[in-house]
Parts: structure tokens; C-alpha cells; sequence
């Protein structure tokens, strides 16, 4: 996993030791402003830790590993005392290090940046330069974190992976609320200045092809994770986010909540409904057993369609926060402390003045900060303790492993219901506060 991450950062000790990393390593690249590239730059890190965790995984290794002379369990003998416990080195376990090596990292980098207000602070070099040396950093705390004692680590690095975890989910459907009302925002500007047809069709086939997906999969819900004469706190769950849903589609298009929100209605209500239902599969997806069809019994280290999508979600969300700006829905759900705002710095220190033909990166926090450093390395913690708990199917990774986890069951079913509050939120606070700006 180290020689993942090492051919990047030889390619950073290089060319990236400065703070205009994207400008040295391609010249190529469009002009952006330096509080994308930093962020752009730390996503990547975070989804080459999510790689080299994902190769630990990788079927097959964990018997590659016995061709290995210096193994304790190798098939091959080696004269000498020098032997390692090379299923250390595999499998959810080396999850849990490598991860939490990365997690520690970002944490160093929150408590390092509170309180800088200004790229002048001396500290902006730390947050927006020094790649090579922070990619070093990262990769030996990975190699460090494999000579950790198994002991208690396991157990005690799960509790705190499901709080992170659920953390993370809540900044995620925080973005994703942001995305919805973003997207809606966008598409219906569109449509009311051309008056096309086109994009009148797009609105409607964009919510008409999510509510069909929820819908789908409510009933696949009910079909795969219950029985007609149990599994009674499934179905609680299933029916109870059906109507949550119900009822904030209907509260969008409400005449007091249009009045407020003119541009508010069920394309926002079919995104979050979509990812309700996906909330809930992954809730139970660790229920009971026999609650469970599809779950085969016993469990490998190896990915699952739930494990997947979670992914690929993270991913998009991760993405969607390094190169989106804050908008108006933003502000209702808090997300501008993750979201660069927008116009910052404009005509400022390395503002416009600093946009220059050859110069790629210019600096556009001369006069604040675009978005909080402490806060940005905390949800990019809270983001790797994420990629555990998905890669290891938010189970403890021992060598009975269980589908079945009662705890997790909870965080995910309480995050959806948090989703739908939220979204609720941003449609009726505009009404309830009339007196105060949102937008």
C-alpha cells in the first residue's frame, strides 16, 4: 500500500513542494484559484489512501502474501530469524491502519490551521504547499500504524469509525440537500429565461426517473428484507421512510413554502427520496439474519453492491466539495464551511492582479480565507473514518465475521431521518424567518 501512495508522492517531492501544485505539475491545466487546487490536492491524497486500502482487500492476495519468504506463514523456507505476520498486511484489519494513519494526519492539519483568517497567515504555506513532504508524512504514518499491537486496536478503532462514520454521512447528505436544490436552482433559471421546451422535458424526466428509482427500491426493500410474519422492525422502517418522503414532497410544493422558495418543488424532493432509499438498504443490510434474503451467511473480505454505491457516493461528494462554490441553499444548510464562497477574494492580494499568463494558481484568499481550513480537514477525517466503516461493511474485523450489526443498523436508519428533517428545513425556514437572509 505504501508503493501506491510512493508513486505520486515521488512525482509531488518534485514538483509539488511549493504552493501552486497544480501549475508545476501540468501545464496544461485552466487557471483556478489556490483554494481549489489545495482542496483539489487533498482529495486526491484521500482517494489514493482509499486505493491502497482497497488493495489490502483485493481477492486472492491474502494467499500471494504466503509466496513472501519473509512471511511468518509463507509456503517458501528462508533461513534467518527476520519473519512477519504478513495477514497483518491484508484484509479489514490493514483497513483499520491505514486509515487510521490517514484520519490522524487530517486531524493534525485541523488543529494546526484554527484560526487562520487569511492566506498571509504564516501558516498558508502548511495548508496550500509542502505536498511531497505531507504525502511522506501520510505514508509513513501507514507503515507506523502496521507495527500497532492488534490487542484492543480493532475494537476500540470501530467505535470511533462508526461515530466518524456517521459524522460524515450527515456532511454528506448535507452536500447532497445542496446539490438537490443547486440542480433544481439551475435547470429552472434555464427554463424560465429561454422558455424551452428542452428543459422543461429535462425537469420532468430528471424527477419522474428518481422517483421511479425510489419507488423501485422501496419495493425491492420489501420484497428482500421482509416476511410476512416478522421482521417487523424492517418493515417500521421501510414504511416510516416512505411517508417522511411523501410528506416532504408535499411540503415543497406547498404555497407558503413556494412563496418564499418559487423555485423549490419535487425534482429537489426526488433527489433526497433516492438517497433515503438507499439509506435505508444500507441500514438493512445489516439487520437479522433471517430478515436478510440476501445475505449468504458467510462473509469474505470483499466488496458488496451496498460497499460499492457507498463509494461511489463518497466519492461524488468529495468531488462535489473541493470544486463547488457556496450558493444560496448552501447558506440554509450550513454547508458554506465546507463550500469555497463565492467571490472571495476578488480584486484582492494575488486576486485578479495576480492572475498572470504564466502563472495557473493564483491566490484569492488574500483578504479571508474562502472556506475554513480546521473545518475542511475535520470533515476529511470524518470522510476517511467513512471509507473504514464502507470498505469493512461497518463491521469489527475479526475472524468471525457478521453481517449482522445492530449499532449500524441505527446510525444509517437515524441518518436518514436526519436527511428528510434537513430537508425539510431548508424548505419551511425561509417562511418561518421572514426577517432573516438566506440567500
Amino acid at each position: 500500500m505504501g508503493a501506491v501512495l510512493g508513486l505520486c508522492s515521488a512525482a509531488q517531492l518534485a514538483c509539488c513542494c511549493g504552493s501552486a501544485a497544480c501549475s508545476l505539475c501540468c501545464s496544461a491545466c485552466p487557471s483556478c484559484a489556490n483554494s481549489t487546487s489545495s482542496r483539489l490536492m487533498y482529495t486526491l491524497m484521500l482517494l489514493l489512501v482509499m486505493v491502497a486500502a482497497c488493495i489490502t482487500l483485493a481477492p486472492g492476495l491474502h494467499d500471494e502474501m504466503k509466496k513472501v519468504p519473509f512471511c511468518k506463514n509463507s509456503t517458501q523456507y528462508l533461513p534467518g530469524d527476520f519473519k512477519v505476520d504478513c495477514d497483518q498486511a491484508v484484509g479489514y484489519l490493514a483497513v483499520y491502519r491505514i486509515c487510521f494513519a490517514a484520519c490522524l494526519f487530517f486531524v493534525l492539519m485541523a488543529l494546526v490551521m484554527i484560526g487562520v483568517k487569511s492566506s498571509k497567515d504564516p501558516r498558508a504555506g502548511i495548508q496550500n504547499g509542502f505536498w511531497g513532504i505531507k504525502y511522506l508524512m501520510v505514508i509513513g504514518g501507514i507503515i507506523g500504524a502496521f507495527f500497532i499491537p492488534e490487542g484492543q486496536f480493532a475494537s476500540t478503532w470501530m467505535v470511533f469509525g462508526m461515530i466518524g462514520g456517521f459524522g460524515f454521512i450527515v456532511i454528506q447528505l448535507i452536500l447532497i440537500i445542496d446539490f438537490a436544490h443547486s440542480w433544481a436552482e439551475k435547470w429552472v433559471s434555464n427554463f424560465e429565461e429561454s422558455q424551452s421546451r428542452g428543459w422543461y422535458a429535462a425537469l420532468v424526466i430528471a424527477m419522474v426517473t428518481c422517483f421511479s428509482l425510489a419507488i423501485t427500491g422501496i419495493v425491492l426493500l420489501y420484497v428482500y428484507y421482509t416476511k410476512a410474519d416478522g421482521c417487523g422492525l424492517s418493515k417500521f422502517f421501510i414504511s416510516i421512510n416512505l411517508i417522511l418522503v411523501v410528506i416532504a414532497s408535499g411540503v415543497s410544493i406547498l404555497p407558503s413554502v413556494q412563496e418564499y422558495q418559487p423555485r423549490s418543488g419535487l425534482l429537489q424532493s426526488s433527489v433526497v427520496a433516492l438517497y433515503v432509499t438507499y439509506l435505508t438498504w444500507s441500514a438493512l443490510s445489516n439487520a437479522s439474519g433471517e430478515c436478510n434474503s440476501l445475505n449468504g451467511g458467510t462473509n469474505e473480505s470483499s466488496f458488496d453492491k451496498q460497499s460499492i454505491i457507498g463509494l461511489v457516493i463518497w466519492v461524488c461528494s468529495v468531488l462535489y466539495s473541493s470544486i463547488r462554490t457556496a450558493s444560496s441553499s448552501s447558506k440554509i444548510t450550513m454547508s458554506e464551511h465546507i463550500l469555497a464562497k463565492e467571490g472571495q477574494g476578488e480584486g484582492a492580494d494575488g486576486g485578479e492582479a495576480g492572475r498572470g499568463e504564466e502563472t495557473k494558481v493564483f491566490d484569492n484568499e488574500g483578504d479571508g480565507v474562502a472556506y475554513s481550513w480546521t473545518f475542511f480537514h475535520i470533515v476529511f477525517a470524518l470522510a476517511t473514518l467513512y471509507i473504514m466503516m464502507t470498505l469493512t461493511n461497518w463491521y469489527n474485523p475479526s475472524s468471525k465475521l457478521s453481517k449482522e450489526n445492530v449499532a449500524s443498523m441505527w446510525i444509517k436508519i437515524t441518518s436518514s431521518w436526519l436527511c428528510v428533517g434537513l430537508y425539510i428545513w431548508t424548505l419551511v425556514a425561509p417562511a418561518l424567518f421572514p426577517n432573516r437572509e438566506f440567500n
